[in-house]
């Protein structure tokens, strides 16, 4: 996600109408990708700093925006060649509501849902009243009872309540087959089972299971083969299997659920590998006679069926899980650049400009702008990786260096200190670029360049690059840091960027590179032209890394 510190975000007001956290979902034939509002306005188009990136070629750069005023959202047409669409309708203003449906330029190939509300979970409790009224009897057909579970598959596969599936896949086993108890043991990540269910007839909630053979259940989750014996004489498969004979069961089935997953290799031969996910247990002490062919085809009907609706269960979990984390996610992002929003200060001899562009929703990028006894200073750091890691620690250093500025301490011993704090404490796990300068009055420079870009002095149609190069901050505890100076004069820029900047990657893999950031530099001599190239270059390629871009200018 894009965040500009020159042009800070809005709080995010909540909404009646809406969630806490509004978001949106881009849907894209069987892709759904979501992107929480995590600040307003929120940029939607082609462009490769917007908040919502779509590459279609009849999107605009600069398409819509979302904002927010007293508590509602509003999407706005930024002027587009195509035109933005809501529930079919052209709009040029629309104030949104759950599930609107939001089309950019290009209608019918994908579309943007914004803030759809969750689907009902009561579907298993719905069918289960239906099935209160079904009875296993002789005169139920097996082709009958097959029909009814899977109707009953259908229905609870829009359900997202995972207990609720696997009561309710119990009590339809136990009417299909007139079995006492039934039980769902899960796998867990360590390899061992869980009761995540039981039942009995009566619909009794079963917590206990020591009355059954844990062997069999142990070996059907090893091989993913099904176990059947329904009368005690079929002593060759009792071997081993005491509890069955202690407690005496006259039937005893249990079957794996097993997750059918066709791997590369297995699709070129037409066969399909199985994962096993977890096992159907059901006995009885008075059912007996062997089952027929048919009702055990159902059985494994219900079997394969109860394996595909835990594991949309599951994956309606992690969805939810997901949906916590970009919350959270979106409130440290919100912190962030709270905590980054850079109030440029006026000096009569410097004009200073600024823009950080985030690749994720929280960066590692950062730039400031202080008054030191000693001058104007101003700092660019770039820290190693990407997300609220990376973020924490920009933040950290951020305030370091702020206060270490302002009481006018030398650079070279600020870069010394915060390589000291981040060796101390990131123990290798992290490290930072950092370029920083102050400029005097009377058009002294003095900076240090910490294995940063090397930084761009524009002066009239050519560049020059001060010579001077340190180790990053955060990888040698012994590492020893040196300024350099240079004078000034009236008109000329010191331009420092970041890697993002360089190393943006245009379609073909190809960086920017330095030697285009230098000519843009050089003929343009403005911040926002070098976006503007960087973007164009780039075309609809997604940002790899968070760009910062700071332009200091001496005026005398």
């Amino acid at each position: 996600m894009s965040a500009s510190s020159a042009n800070a975000p809005q709080e995010r007001p909540t909404n009646a109408g809406t969630s806490p956290i509004p978001f949106v979902l881009l849907c894209e034939g069987n892709t759904i990708r979501r992107f929480v509002l995590h600040k307003t306005p929120f940029y939607l188009g082609r462009k490769p700093d917007r908040d919502l990136v779509v590459s279609d070629p009849r999107v605009s750069r600069e398409h819509a925006e979302i904002i927010s005023e007293n508590g509602d959202f509003y999407l706005i047409d930024s002027e587009s060649r195509h035109g933005t669409y809501v529930n079919g309708d052209k709009v040029s203003r629309h104030k949104l509501q759950r599930n609107d449906r939001i089309e950019l330029g290009v209608r019918g190939q994908w579309h943007i849902l914004f803030n759809p509300e969750r689907q009902d979970s009561g579907a298993a409790r719905e069918f289960l009243s239906q099935m209160s009224e079904f009875r296993a009897t002789s005169a139920a057909s097996d082709l009958e009872k097959l029909t009814l579970f899977l109707h009953a598959a259908r229905k609870l596969n829009s359900s997202g309540v995972l207990q609720e599936i696997l009561v309710t896949v119990i009590e339809t086993a136990l009417r299909l087959t007139g079995a006492e108890r039934g039980f769902i043991f899960l796998c867990e990540s360590d390899g061992s089972l869980r009761l995540a269910a039981g039942r009995n007839a009566a619909g009794d909630v079963l917590a206990d299971d020591k009355s059954i053979s844990q062997s069999v259940l142990r070996d059907v989750i090893a091989s993913g083969s099904e176990f059947a014996v329904t009368d005690v004489d079929d002593s060759g498969k009792l071997t081993g299997r005491e509890s069955i004979v202690a407690f005496n069961l006259r039937t005893v089935i249990v079957l794996p659920l097993r997750k059918m997953q066709v791997q590369e290799k297995a699709a070129a031969d037409g066969k399909a590998e199985t994962e096993v996910r977890g096992a159907l247990y059901l006995d009885s002490r008075t059912l007996s006679g062997r089952l027929t062919q048919v009702s055990h085809d159902i059985l494994r009907t219900v079997a394969t069926e109860a394996a595909a609706l835990v594991e949309n269960a599951y994956l309606t979990q992690a969805e939810e899980r997901a949906r916590r984390y970009q919350q959270e996610l979106s409130i440290a992002a919100s912190i962030q650049q709270r905590l980054m929003a850079v109030q440029i200060p006026e000096v009569p001899f410097a004009a200073v400009q600024g823009r950080s562009v985030a690749c994720t929703q929280c960066g590692g990028d950062f730039y400031d702008v202080v008054v030191t006894p000693h001058g104007l200073a101003t700092v660019v750091t770039d820290v190693s990786g990407k997300g609220i890691s990376a973020a924490l620690l920009a933040s950290i250093l951020q305030g370091m260096i702020y206060s270490q500025l302002v009481r006018g301490a030398p650079l070279a011993e600020i870069a010394a200190a915060a390589n000291q704090f981040i060796c101390q404490k990131m123990v290798g796990e992290k490290y930072a670029t950092l370029c920083m300068a102050v400029l005097s009055p009377d058009g002294t420079l003095e900076y240090i360049n910490c294995g940063h870009v090397p930084p761009l002095v524009v002066r009239g149609g050519a560049i020059v690059n001060p010579p001077n190069a340190n180790l990053p901050i955060g990888l040698l505890t012994e590492a020893l840091y040196d300024a350099g100076t240079l004078k000034l004069e009236p008109g000329d820029k010191l331009m420092v960027v970041t890697d993002g900047i360089t190393e943006a990657e245009g379609p073909s893999g190809e960086f920017f590179g330095t030697e285009r950031l230098e000519q843009v530099a050089a003929v343009d001599r403005t911040l926002e032209a070098i976006f503007a190239k960087v973007s164009e270059f780039a075309q609809d390629v997604p940002l790899a890394d968070d760009c910062t871009v700071l332009e200091l200018t001496y005026l005398g």
